[in-house]
Parts: C-alpha cells; sequence; structure tokens
C-alpha cells in the first residue's frame, strides 16, 4: 500500500466520494462521524484537502471498505455502480454480497484498465450492432442472432469449451468470476471506456457459470446501456428482453443445426435416445442435463415433459456421469482471465508493479502471487539430450532482437 506522501488526494477524494454514496451515507453524516465540518468533508472528497491517516482508517470503517482499496492507485473510472445498485434495490436484493459483488465489478474493470495503461495496450472491441427486440418472438430473434454471433466469431456450429477466452479475445468483454448469493446469477454493465465487464457467480457449476455468460452477453447485446442483474430464476413472467437472453445463451451453446445432426445420428445408429445418450451429449456441449433435455424438447427432438420427468424420478447426473466417465472438460476457470492475470505478472516481472500491488490485483496474498508468477512464466521442455529443464520466461526481450526469448534453469 502506498504511503500518505504517495497518495494522490484527488484520486482518494474520489473514491472516498464512490463509497460513501454506495454505503447510503450522507456528506453529513460523514462528517459527524469524522468530528469535522461538512465543508472540510467536501474538501477531502475534492482532493484539496488531504485526508489524515486516522481519517481514512475511520471512513473505511464507516463505509466498509478496505484502506487500500480507498488508495489503491489508478484514475477511477466513471462509477459503474449506482444503477447496478438501483437494479439490486428494485429486485429487493438488499444482501451485502451483492453489494460486495457490485464494488468487486468496478474494481475489476478500474483495474483492468490500469493494467492495460501501465504496458500500453488495449483490449480490441469488436462488438456486432445493437440488437433490437420488435413486436415478432424474442425467442426466434435470438436463435438468429446466436448463429450470426457463432459465425461472425468463426466457430461454426461446433462446442465451444474455453467460451471466455473467446468472448474476451473476439469480442473486447471483460469477464471474472466473484462470489454472488447463491440466487443471484450474475451482473453487467458497460461504459464506452471500458466496454462490456461481466461478473459471473462462481459459486454456481461450470455448466451454468457458461449459460450465465452468454445471457449477460444476450443482455449487452439488447441493453447494452442498461446494467442489470441476473436471478438464477426470474420471478414471474418473463420480459421479451430476458426471453431473448435466456434464449440467446442456449442456441449459442447448442446450436440447432448441430444438434439436429448428433440427436439424428444417435437415433440411426442405434434406432434410440436413451437417458444415456442424453448425458453424453450434454457433457459434449458443456451444458447441464436439463439445459440439454429443454433444447432438445423445444427442437422437438423429444417428447415435451421429459425434463419434469427426470426431476420426479430424482435423476442423479453426477452419478449418471461417474457411470459413463465423463469427465470435466480441461478448461481455464480461475476467478480473473488469464490476460487480466498475464498482464499483472508482466507489469510485476518489469518492475512497474510492487509485490504488495501484484497481490492486490491477484485477491490474493504474496505467497500466493509469487506463485501464480512462477506458474505464468516458468515453462517445461525436453531438451535434444531428453532432459527436462525449467525455463523462466523474460517478459522484456524482443522476439524481433538478437537476444534470446528465455533461459533455462
Amino acid at each position: 500500500m502506498p504511503t500518505l506522501e504517495q497518495i494522490d488526494p484527488r484520486v482518494v477524494g474520489l473514491r472516498l466520494a464512490e463509497a460513501r454514496k454506495a454505503r447510503g451515507v450522507t456528506q453529513e453524516d460523514a462528517a459527524i462521524a469524522l468530528e469535522c465540518s461538512r465543508p472540510t468533508l467536501i474538501a477531502i472528497e475534492k482532493g484539496t484537502r488531504p485526508p489524515k491517516g486516522e481519517e481514512l482508517v475511520l471512513l473505511a470503517r464507516l463505509y466498509g471498505q478496505k484502506v487500500s482499496d480507498l488508495v489503491r492507485p489508478g484514475e477511477p473510472l466513471a462509477d459503474l455502480q449506482p444503477h447496478l445498485r438501483a437494479v439490486a434495490q428494485q429486485m429487493k436484493l438488499d444482501d451485502s454480497e451483492v453489494a460486495e459483488g457490485v464494488a468487486s465489478l468496478q474494481r475489476f474493470a478500474e483495474d483492468y484498465l490500469r493494467l492495460e495503461r501501465i504496458l500500453k495496450v488495449s483490449l480490441p472491441t469488436n462488438y456486432p450492432d445493437v440488437v433490437t427486440i420488435g413486436r415478432g418472438s424474442p425467442v426466434s430473434l435470438a436463435e438468429d442472432v446466436a448463429d450470426q454471433e457463432r459465425r461472425r466469431l468463426g466457430v461454426g456450429d461446433q462446442p465451444v469449451i474455453h467460451l471466455r477466452s473467446l468472448l474476451e479475445a473476439e469480442v473486447g468483454l471483460r469477464i471474472a468470476y466473484e462470489g454472488l448469493p447463491s440466487r443471484v446469477a450474475g451482473m453487467f454493465a458497460y461504459s464506452r471506456e471500458t466496454g462490456g465487464v461481466i461478473l459471473v457467480n462462481r459459486k454456481h457449476p461450470p455448466e451454468r457459470r457458461r449459460a450465465t455468460l452468454l445471457h449477460e452477453y444476450g443482455h449487452l447485446l439488447t441493453d447494452r446501456f442498461k446494467p442489470g442483474i441476473d436471478y438464477l430464476h426470474h420471478p414471474g413472467r418473463k420480459p421479451a428482453n430476458e426471453r431473448f437472453a435466456e434464449a440467446f445463451a442456449m442456441a449459442f451453446l447448442m446450436p440447432s443445426t448441430s444438434v439436429r445432426r448428433r440427436f439424428n445420428q444417435i437415433v440411426n445408429e442405434s434406432g434410440d435416445f436413451q437417458i444415456a445418450d442424453l448425458c453424453r451429449l450434454s457433457h459434449f456441449y458443456s451444458v447441464s442435463v436439463e439445459a440439454m433435455t429443454l433444447r432438445l424438447e423445444g427442437l422437438g427432438l423429444i417428447p415435451r415433459g421429459v425434463r419434469d420427468h427426470l426431476k420426479e424420478s430424482r435423476f442423479e447426473v453426477r452419478r449418471a456421469a461417474q457411470l459413463l466417465n465423463l469427465q470435466q472438460h480441461p478448461v481455464t476457470d480461475g476467478r480473473f482471465p488469464d490476460r487480466y492475470v498475464f498482464l499483472a505478472v508482466q507489469a510485476f516481472d518489469q518492475g512497474e508493479l510492487s509485490e504488495g500491488e501484484l497481490a492486490g490485483l491477484l485477491r490474493c496474498d504474496r505467497v500466493s502471487a509469487r506463485e501464480i508468477v512462477n506458474q505464468y512464466l516458468t515453462t517445461t521442455e525436453l531438451s535434444e539430450e531428453g532432459e527436462i529443464r525449467s525455463v523462466q520466461m523474460q517478459t522484456r526481450c524482443s522476439l524481433l532482437g538478437d537476444k534470446p526469448p528465455a533461459s533455462a534453469e
């Protein structure tokens, strides 16, 4: 954490003002807690009067924040939080975890941009035009848009295993997995500075996280400038934009042409379609058995009501997967995307970040941060003599020069 002399009072003032508003504390109440006048508090928030150490500690406690978060380096973004907090209030989500999730989205976006500014790189964006939901069926529209997006991103109609990497690299989304209340699937926000920022509930199973990620992307396609929070199960009748987002996610994960082809292949070869086939197909597309069942029902390939029957019979999906030897797909599923972590490691390796700053960006302790650095910068290779050796990558070394890009240890 920087010393008080290293802190930019203007930046800290902005963060203090954001934290106060997020907590619902008035300037008058904050001044009373600080035992100062309201003009003094205003001066602190404007950055014309630097806060004292004890004042920072007191205000951090009052706002439910860590001092390190309030004084972290980097210019604050335009606040993404107010609209999300308003959505949470409308949905009666007053859980502290939701507030923490909203703050995490803001911090993730700020930290990501800070790393890009340090290394003078940017995340290319490749967004399609905003989709307008007219008077027609939002489900039919979602099918068409999902097919267009798959073709635009060059993935055809095959399963996309590394979904988060695809949407970050080819679209320009910033995606993190954070702890949220179990009933909340995810949240999203968009600004011209950050592009789309998505938070997915990391407490949910991998298949659910994939569906949530595409559900949020579906919202960004239709409601780009309206941040939102999504329930796991939407109460009451779903509005058109919710039906679009839900159908878009299913159509992208399970393209109709591909599903029909594989279903017909199974039936033609065996003369039947059994529960084991359903489990294998859901594993192939990396979706839940329930989602696969609903998709097959929606395409008219199996009778309506199969999902309800499986629920009533208490079908054990995990047990079936074990019996069929269906292993989970090996994908990177960490809290932050690989690009974000590598930028942090690269900035640290080039001396732009202290070890404490690196740990803060990765939300871990210093020992774990060091382990992550070694993991990202160390690889193994087989020498001509058949010996396995560790190779330490040198991030500063140009591949266009005469110096070697790595050195063996």
